[in-house]
């Protein structure tokens, strides 16, 4: 009897740690909280899931005179926020060139964790993007585009290669230096990586650019001197991205 209760004690135990990871939302809040006041360029948003989970993200006009060219979903890496360091370079930055932006938050897990759970909130997170799509669908009559960096590059592929839609993207660091069914991809991806980019990044690269070569409009690029995150490099990427969905998106 008591082999039998240890035996579904064991059983009850390993069920539990087998449970998938589940998005920190107060994480998200208290990030919300934190840096919605301190906007100083666009407007913070709440998009909404099916669940009825409300997420921010922050859309900011073109800021030329001209017609906006398109605009732009901007997707951040690992355990971020929508105008962390290289993304809010990226969302600021943009407008200047005369794309609009929506900078969106994606699901984030404790801070601790691991970048092998992230795999859990894809799903969620291509919810997320397809949020985002509509709500741009609907607000603008433009083509859109999205840029990603790191972990949330793997989020976009995850979202392309399940059916998303997306006029055109920019993948910057892809964190397993690697795409995944990129068969399915129907749009221009433009990869860039930095020339001190994370060894698995770099290694990867020729792979990465086989896998691109067959849809129409892509390719890859280094940027010399630039580490993963693109520090001190963020307007000569701003500028390389530009110069892409330029030609993507007209």
């Amino acid at each position: 009897m008591r082999a039998l209760v240890l035996v579904l004690f064991f059983i009850a135990s390993a069920s539990g740690f087998a449970q998938p990871a589940q998005p920190d939302y107060a994480r998200e809040k208290r990030w919300a909280d934190e840096i919605t006041p301190a906007i100083l360029v666009g407007d913070p948003v709440y998009l909404a899931l099916k669940s009825g989970h409300k997420f921010l993200a922050i859309y900011t006009p073109n800021a030329t005179r001209a017609k906006a060219r398109a605009v732009v979903i901007v997707v951040h890496g690992m355990g971020v926020h929508p105008d962390w360091n290289l993304i809010n370079a990226l969302r600021s930055q943009l407008p200047e060139q005369g794309y609009a932006t929506l900078s969106v938050q994606m699901p984030v897990l404790a801070a601790d964790a691991k970048a092998e759970s992230y795999p859990a909130l894809f799903p969620e997170a291509a919810d997320r993007l397809q949020a985002a799509v509509t709500f741009l669908r609907d607000k603008v009559p433009l083509k859109v585009a999205v840029v990603s960096h790191s972990m949330g590059a793997r989020m976009v592929n995850h979202y392309l290669a399940q059916g998303g839609t997306a006029d055109a993207w920019v993948s910057v660091g892809i964190s397993t230096g690697v795409y995944l069914q990129p068969e399915t991809f129907k749009a221009p991806v433009l990869d860039i990586y930095g020339e001190k980019d994370f060894p698995v990044v770099l290694k990867n690269a020729a792979l990465r650019a086989d896998s691109i070569k067959r849809v129409r409009g892509s390719g890859q690029m280094s940027i010399a001197g630039a580490d993963h995150y693109f520090n001190g490099a963020e307007t000569e990427l701003v500028r390389h991205v530009k110069r892409f969905l330029d030609n993507a998106t007209r």
